[in-house]
């Protein structure tokens, strides 16, 4: 899979995807990140990416030609995903980086400044995305999330497939908690249950933390259609336990 990143701060992006498990992604060819300084696709002598907006305004805006240049030049085929990152997109989600992760290239312009023309938005990119609702000083460190959550997905990336399964939106459960040594730090104990060698309390204290976590934080997230049988009971059960208090 190809991610192609288009930004005005190269230098940015030199150190992240050269370690960890990026790092041996593409150093394995599971994945390829090409990064691509934008004011190479000026054609004057200053190199000039940004403009002043039309009708006034503070700030400056990211010009139109050198973005659809770049585009037009490192994109393989027409079904490449163009994504601008912006703070006005759609919210980035697990569910988003698996619609991502099925194209062959991704790339993604770095918004900065007061925006970009509305012209890529509008004739240019396939979608919109934000990270949050918060506001950065450029969609650099957006674009490395992105390329992070989604090169994960890729077969092979993350080292056990079972990993990528029991993330917590995977199922639309959050993570169980985890525990290791030493079994006793400043009196704080690790549950007596995890010693306990029974490996079928185990599994279920474990789906039973999940779900409570999950129930108190993002309800939202649970999808009781796709609970097992079990995992119903114990949302059941939580639910009149959380009631009678």
């Amino acid at each position: 899979m190809r991610f192609d990143i288009i930004t005005i701060f190269p230098e940015m992006f030199q150190s992240p995807f050269a370690s960890g498990v990026l790092g041996k992604a593409v150093a394995k060819g599971l994945i390829e990140v090409l990064v691509h300084n934008l004011r190479d696709f000026t054609e004057d002598k200053h190199q000039q990416v940004d403009d002043r907006p039309f009708g006034g305004g503070e700030g400056m805006v990211l010009k139109p030609e050198p973005i659809f240049r770049a585009v037009e030049k490192v994109r393989l085929t027409q079904a490449a995903e163009v994504v601008l990152l912006t703070p006005q997109g759609e919210k980035f989600t697990w569910q988003v980086a698996e619609e991502l992760r099925r194209a062959r290239q991704v790339i993604l312009i770095c918004g900065r400044y007061e925006g970009v023309d509305e012209r890529v938005a509008e004739h240019l990119a396939t979608r919109e995305l934000s990270i949050g609702d918060f506001i950065l000083t450029g969609g650099e460190l957006a674009a490395m999330v992105v390329v992070d959550a989604v090169a994960r997905l890729v077969p092979g990336v993350v080292g056990k497939e079972e990993a990528v399964r029991q993330d917590s939106f995977f199922r639309g459960i959050f993570d169980y908690p985890q525990y290791t040594r030493p079994r006793d730090f400043k009196g704080y104990k690790v549950p007596e249950v995890l010693l306990s060698g029974n490996h079928d309390k185990i599994r279920r204290w474990r789906k039973r933390k999940a779900l409570e976590k999950t129930w108190r934080r993002r309800p939202d997230l649970i999808n009781f259609q796709e609970l097992s049988v079990e995992e119903r009971e114990i949302l059941d059960e939580i639910k009149k336990e959380r009631k009678g208090r």
